[in-house]
């Protein structure tokens, strides 16, 4: 149900706006390596 309700998402905002492109890499990966990285900081720390 997520995956359908994100799809949706993503047509509705392309039909808005056809010009969107993808973001860039760098604000990708900080929203990867904040939860993922050697310096994580989102979530509990490791016990």
């Amino acid at each position: 149900m997520v995956l359908e309700e994100v799809a949706k998402m993503g047509l509705w905002s392309l039909q808005l706006n056809p010009a969107l492109t993808a973001l860039p890499n760098h604000v990708s990966d900080k929203h990867f390596l904040r939860k993922h990285g050697p310096n994580a900081y989102y979530g509990q720390k490791g016990l």
